[in-house]
């Protein structure tokens, strides 16, 4: 049988590089992030930065939440990130003004092709648009954009792009449930 250099169960998926940072990255976020105290969301995004985020003003990330590689993320302004929430970030997730992403919730950027003889890695960035809700342990699929004030409803799974803004959705897959009244600030 010929094996693929690009074989998964042969070799690495990701460079000798980046399997380095993530180590790295690891080690900081059992030491020094992890166990930071709650309110300490200058420092936890003081070492985001370190790390390559992006990260805007008034941005609070809690300790605990397992970002996968940090120079793989934009969070701008106003934005909160609960305790339990998984960033799984192999490719870009940008989180828009005045987000917030509630306890338990998981952004998914990568995923495995089933098409594959070795289910070869793919991934795809995850947007969310400014004022974006996604409540308690909800699931954002690689390649999703959610639009500018959605709300995905607690435990709902979100598998394709959502293209209503300043709607509700819930279930799975997600579907409009109800309209929010749009907000300025």
């Amino acid at each position: 049988m010929l094996i693929a250099k690009d074989d998964p169960s042969v070799g690495p998926s990701f460079s000798l590089q980046n399997r380095l940072m993530r180590q790295l990255w690891n080690w900081t976020w059992l030491m020094l992030f992890r166990p930071s105290p709650r309110p300490l969301h200058a420092w936890r995004n003081w070492l985001l930065r370190a790390f390559g985020a992006r990260i805007g003003q008034h941005v609070h990330v809690y300790p605990a939440v397992k970002i996968w590689a940090p120079w793989q993320l934009t969070i701008d302004d106003y934005v909160g990130v609960a305790d339990g929430v998984t960033l799984y970030n192999i490719e870009r997730i940008h989180i828009g003004e005045r987000c917030v992403v509630s306890q338990g919730s998981h952004l998914c950027t990568g995923s495995h092709d089933y098409n594959s003889r070795s289910f070869r890695l793919i991934a795809a960035p995850i947007v969310l648009e400014p004022s974006v809700w996604v409540c308690a342990e909800a699931f954002i699929s690689p390649g999703v954009t959610l639009p500018m004030g959605a709300v995905i409803a607690p435990r709902s799974v979100v598998a394709k792009s959502l293209g209503t803004p300043w709607s509700v959705y819930a279930g799975v897959p997600a579907r409009i449930v109800g309209k929010r009244t749009q907000q300025t600030y």
